[in-house]
């Protein structure tokens, strides 16, 4: 029973950390699969299978390994120097993202809410550093909360659009973009969303010993997230073309149903950044902990005061020049991860299997085998 709960609370964090606020808008599912038309649903389909396949495959290397953060993993791909070099520029692109999504936060307290905007970044960030004082286990429960919502609005979406003439349009859907970027589409989007997100599942996988529970909850998580890419592509779908003239298109749907499922949407929508901020902030004073000369108490405050400063000036456009490249470079993290194999043993099995499946003995200090 341990297992399946730490599966699932695994799931849950896999899935929180990957649906951030870009997905809750509906923009990322619109600019990488719907605006594709019938091309969409497999591509989809593709993006799940990477999800399940590579997740899985990252937290099981990063539990073998016993990887306290990202860059220890990407050193184990890349070799030290490189490795160093791809966590360094990791390190920047979570700061400048969660700066746009403390700002995202602050605007949703001042436009919604009525509050000021600097009320809702200190509120985001209290919160958020009251949560990871609690460590991992903080990340587990608070995705337990979140991600059982957001599956919940959205079957309530999807329930709703069946009654939409539009329904059946997901599959045949006509588009003059060309089948080549369709199918580049979801592999840039899994590799630079698997990018960011080892932030957290490293350490995750890190802390969790039961190889088997990883296993389940990489599983479970990948098809949680196509399930939620396939619901927010068929809702959208019935409303193209149309929606494309909004900035937030699943809100546009979501506000159709009333002021009870707009107030639901728009604390998720708050939500899921709180969550992906809380979980790169994680993510990121892992890291530096392993470098920095100074107590680790005083790393996470440190770091949420830099974007909190960013977060009041317009960072976005220089972020903007920066994602081509990282996006890039995920799909070269995402090839290598792909050609590494499961060489090391589980961290609860004297032995390991080489690539012919015989048994090799391992040597219990360096984790190394012996031949």
């Amino acid at each position: 029973m341990k297992t399946y709960i730490r599966a699932l609370q695994i799931a849950f964090t896999y899935i929180g950390t990957i649906v951030g606020a870009g997905f809750a808008t509906g923009q990322e599912i619109l600019q990488f699969f719907t605006q594709y038309g019938g091309w969409a649903v497999l591509t989809i389909f593709l993006s799940t299978v990477l999800f399940i396949w590579l997740g899985t495959k990252m937290m099981i290397i990063a539990s073998r390994i016993e990887a306290e953060s990202y860059e220890d993993f990407n050193r184990h791909l890349f070799g030290e120097n490189a490795g160093s070099l791809i966590s360094l520029f990791t390190l920047i692109i979570l700061i400048g993202v969660n700066s746009i999504m403390l700002a995202g936060a602050g605007s949703i307290f001042q436009e919604h809410l009525g509050l000021h905007y600097q009320t809702g970044l200190l509120i985001t960030l209290l919160g958020s550093y009251w949560l990871l004082r609690h460590g991992i286990s903080g990340i587990l429960q608070m995705n337990s909360i979140i991600v059982p919502l957001m599956l919940t609005l959205s079957l309530i979406i999807v329930f709703n659009t069946f009654q939409n003439p539009g329904a059946g349009r997901f599959l045949f859907l006509d588009t003059e973009l060309s089948p080549i970027k369709a199918w580049l589409s979801p592999l840039l989007y899994t590799a630079f969303n698997l990018g960011m997100a080892q932030a957290v599942l490293v350490p995750l996988a890190r802390h969790t010993k039961d190889e088997k529970a990883l296993k389940m909850g990489g599983i479970l998580g990948g098809i949680g997230i196509g399930f939620m890419l396939m619901t927010a592509h068929f809702a959208m779908s019935a409303q193209m073309p149309g929606i494309l003239q909004f900035e937030i298109p699943m809100g546009s749907i979501a506000f159709q149903l009333g002021t009870l499922v707009q107030s639901v949407y728009l604390l998720l929508i708050f939500l899921e950044i709180f969550s992906t901020f809380v979980a790169d902030i994680y993510g990121a004073t892992t890291q530096l902990k392993q470098h920095l000369p100074v107590a680790p108490g005083l790393i996470t405050p440190c770091v949420m005061l830099i974007c909190y400063a960013l977060s009041q000036f317009g960072f976005s456009s220089l972020l903007s020049l920066l994602y081509p490249v990282f996006g890039a470079i995920s799909l070269v993290w995402a090839v290598k991860l792909i050609r590494t194999p499961l060489s090391l043993p589980p961290r609860n099995n004297p032995h390991s299997i080489d690539i012919s499946g015989s048994y090799v003995p391992v040597d219990p200090v360096t984790r190394t085998t012996r031949k």
